[in-house]
């Protein structure tokens, strides 16, 4: 039995691959620069969703898929040609990152769009599927944060007592490691929420006391605010953000057990997350790119 992995060198794509690796599969990890290297029973293959004519060979022999969707709307691929080529190849059964937008019916910005049309794709082709929705990514405050930390030590916020429960990249992985080796996960939809409700202004402190010194917070105009979200995001995309900042400024976000309730371990906290990151905050690294926030 084989398992590709697409995104492999992503956020949630590498430890989707160590977890089923620890978990006895046989991992095909694709990506379009595989890392150099040999582990026993993960294969390194290059393929590119957006290159339809790369993935016969990723998928040959396969009968198992984690696929990730879209976060940058300038870049999608065709749904239409993967899962039928998925199809072709024999998958069986298809996990797929999503995203907690596509729940919003009034959503018409592109990333809930072209969410739901990879997950309305899956469902027509024939393959068993597992859906996870996750709610905010804990890896965006490093995309959003890092470099101003390393450089300034502030982070500039319009509103800092905005509320949202971030989910850490270990979590999404574990349920869908669950998902692809554990019966009972077949045609099922899972909406992923950290386990605490945060405050942008609690986010950042945590940072602090992961990386031992305390952090400065500016405030800043909402225009100010889209401008550094969209120096990493698809302007789109900040748009969003901000808006959701807006909305949730001294509103407890939404949470869930459902990691707990999936994996029986619990979910990691934001305090851990930025514990495993701290050395993205420390001292001066090259700024992310934009391929940094991919899955």
């Amino acid at each position: 039995m084989v398992v590709v992995v697409f995104g492999a060198r992503g956020n949630v794509g590498r430890h989707v691959a160590d977890g089923l690796l620890a978990a006895g599969e046989h991992v095909r990890a694709v990506s379009r620069t595989p890392a150099a290297g040999r582990t026993p029973g993960l294969e390194a293959v290059a393929a590119d969703l957006e290159r339809p004519e790369t993935l016969p060979a990723a998928l040959n022999g396969a009968d198992k898929l984690f696929l990730y969707g879209m976060l940058n709307p300038q870049k999608p691929y065709d749904i239409e040609k993967v899962a039928a080529t998925a199809a072709a190849a024999g998958i069986r059964q298809v996990v797929l990152l999503s995203s907690v937008s596509v729940l919003d019916p009034d959503a018409d910005h592109p990333v809930p769009l072209l969410n739901r049309t990879i997950e309305q794709a899956i469902q027509r082709s024939g393959m068993d599927w597992t859906f996870l929705r996750p709610g905010t990514f804990a890896t965006n405050t490093r995309t959003w944060w890092a470099e101003s930390i390393r450089t300034d030590n502030v982070v500039r916020l319009p509103y800092p007592l905005a509320q949202s429960a971030p989910v850490h990249e270990k979590d999404i992985a574990a349920l869908a490691v669950t998902a692809l080796t554990e019966p009972g996960h077949s045609h099922q939809t899972y909406t992923i929420y950290g386990a605490e409700s945060l405050t942008l202004q609690r986010q950042v402190e945590h940072i602090g006391e992961a990386i031992d010194r305390p952090i400065r917070i500016e405030h800043i105009s909402d225009k100010q605010a889209r401008a550094e979200v969209g120096r990493t995001m698809h302007p789109i995309v900040a748009e969003a953000i901000v808006s959701q900042w807006a909305a949730a400024n001294g509103v407890p976000a939404l949470t869930s057990a459902i990691v707990e309730k999936i994996t029986s371990a619990p979910a990691h906290t934001y305090a851990q997350w930025a514990v495993d990151h701290a050395n993205d905050f420390h001292g001066s690294r090259p700024g992310l790119q934009p391929h940094d926030i991919e899955r």
